[in-house]
């Protein structure tokens, strides 16, 4: 067995103040969009992937863009059908599989959520970088997403 590489002061702080960001971030984006929407963070993901998406996707490709695992997707878009944001349709091409649509109501909620969510967003985060420290974001999140994916090729 190897020997652990402990984090130092300089590798922990950055560590800790990562996840404090990220556990922050997520928690304001979820809070925001449920008061003012009633949505929940993940409610929008999945609205947003299906408003941007030139047709119905198939709960494969949704699962994949939203990087969930199938039964959590399942369960999710069954709530979201109970409250009309989504319909499960016949796939075309694929009679045992089907399409998940986002509906009228799902088009009205995620049109009147994306201003205000961009709106948050530019408020604790983008308003507040300079164009440099937006780049330096940018080129961190992208090496960590390209290791990320090549640690789990099935993600």
């Amino acid at each position: 067995m190897t020997e652990v590489r402990w984090l130092d002061d300089r590798e922990e702080r950055a560590w800790r103040s990562l996840m404090a960001m990220q556990e922050g971030l997520a928690e304001f984006i979820d809070r925001r969009l449920r008061h003012r929407c009633g949505l929940s963070q993940g409610d929008y993901q999945v609205l947003a992937h299906l408003s941007e998406a030139a047709d119905p996707l198939r709960a494969f490709e949704l699962g994949r863009l939203l990087r969930w695992e199938k039964s959590r997707l399942s369960q999710h878009l069954t709530r979201m059908e109970k409250r009309g944001l989504v319909r499960r349709e016949q796939c075309d091409t694929d009679q045992r599989g089907s399409v998940i649509a986002i509906t009228v109501k799902g088009i009205e909620l995620i049109e009147a959520a994306a201003p205000q969510h961009v709106a948050d967003i530019r408020e604790v985060v983008v308003d507040h970088l300079t164009a440099a420290e937006l780049e330096a974001l940018t080129a961190i999140s992208d090496k960590v997403r390209k290791r990320l994916a090549a640690q789990d090729p099935q993600r």
